[in-house]
């Protein structure tokens, strides 16, 4: 997020001298990715953030690809994934590629006795149940139903859970996660037509700084092992820091939809960019309002890009038979549109009440595993004209 904070003490310059009230020094650390060129934090430390104890063994929670190839229209029932008391044992990973990992967690406890740290990717989370708090060594960002969590790579945190269902859609990004270039200005502030600003960004407030020493357990992700590292101190012993890397939180219904007199492309429902795929969120909404206009979507060819639709609320106006926490995925190379009857359904229709998150990735994903647990049969016949009823998708 490139808005410049500066939150507790520091220095008046960058990599001096700036002593503790002990006489000690504070640790200095250089928070950022992209090496020294992308966005970053300078971050002050009690101690100094390199004292491993105990370094555990490795485990694997690589995805297992069941469909290296895929030219299908499918359908997953998302809120189906079975729940898991721990935070890292419940995130499936349902389709990646090279720029990506997506996938849904439905985690029961908070994380209580050890803090994760994904050193491969930029985290998307989506809260579509659940509430807590977001704990990080630059503050606490407290989350609910419908709050899009963006978390650096290789950011320490624990996620602390006021309920027992959580159901979470996440997104493992193998470049940053910033919002679309094209809603701000060249000094990176958001232009007055863009759907959201930045009062309406959750920042980290009420930073801890916990002078711990002990056994403080970090679970590391890296090339899909889960490293166990042990370190003396509180990852979270930090005084101050300044700079443009922390993690924040927007709400989906924070996102003003842009209307217009005929039905409109996705593109106007886009909230956030990375290297080869685009997050968009279909929000509550007016329908066009030219006197002969279709509210529903026309057909159109995916050429370039996969298209992974998540069902969050209400009326989905172009699908049939479609609830809540449910996943379609449709292919590059095939068109597609709405389902039989949507088309004339619309027409008339002055506005929406349907909540939901599309990602796109411009390369095509394999599909795992644990997506096949969820799988609705024969989801691709539900196009069919003149496919009874009780065929077509009934879920």
């Amino acid at each position: 997020m490139p808005m410049y904070r500066q939150v507790g003490i520091i220095p008046h310059k960058r990599h001096i001298v700036f002593r503790q009230p002990n006489g000690n020094l504070y640790h200095e650390e250089l928070f950022g990715t992209e090496g020294f060129s992308g966005v970053s934090s300078l971050v002050y430390h009690i101690n100094p953030p390199t004292m491993v104890k105990e370094f555990g063994k490795p485990y694997s929670i690589k995805p297992e690809i069941a469909i290296e190839d895929n030219l299908q229209a499918r359908s997953y029932l998302g809120f189906e994934v079975a729940p898991e008391d721990d935070y890292i044992k419940s995130r499936k990973v349902l389709f990646m590629n090279d720029d990506l990992q997506i996938g849904l967690a439905s985690p029961k406890q908070s994380m209580t006795d050890y803090f994760f740290k994904n050193g491969d990717a930029d985290e998307m989370l989506f809260i579509h149940r659940g509430k807590g708090t977001l704990k990080t060594m630059y503050g606490n960002v407290a989350f609910e139903y419908g709050d899009y969590i963006i978390i650096p790579r290789g950011t320490v945190y624990q996620i602390d859970f006021e309920t027992t269902d959580n159901k979470i859609l996440f997104i493992e990004s193998s470049s940053p996660i910033e919002t679309p270039a094209r809603y701000r200005n060249q000094y990176g502030q958001f232009l007055e037509n863009s759907p959201f600003c930045e009062r309406d960004l959750k920042l980290p407030i009420d930073m801890e700084t916990h002078d711990e020493l002990g056994e403080f357990v970090i679970n590391i992700k890296k090339r899909g092992l889960i490293y166990p590292y042990t370190y003396e101190t509180h990852p979270f012993d930090v005084v101050g820091y300044d700079g443009c890397s922390y993690p924040y939180a927007i709400s989906i219904f924070n996102f003003e939809p842009i209307t217009g007199r005929i039905h409109m492309p996705p593109p106007i429902h886009q909230q956030f960019q990375a290297n080869n795929f685009v997050v968009c969120s279909f929000v509550p909404r007016l329908y066009d309002y030219h006197p002969l206009a279709i509210p529903a979507p026309y057909h159109h060819s995916n050429i370039d890009s996969d298209e992974l639709l998540y069902y969050v609320d209400g009326d989905f106006m172009s699908r049939n038979n479609i609830q809540k926490g449910q996943i379609t995925l449709h292919p590059a190379g095939l068109p597609h549109g709405p389902h039989p009857g949507a088309i004339e359904r619309s027409i008339g229709k002055k506005a929406t009440e349907e909540l939901a998150v599309m990602i796109d990735p411009f390369k095509p994903v394999k599909i795992t595993t644990e997506a096949l647990k969820l799988e609705v049969p024969d989801y691709y016949l539900s196009w069919l004209n003149h496919t009874p009823q009780k065929e077509l998708t009934t879920i």
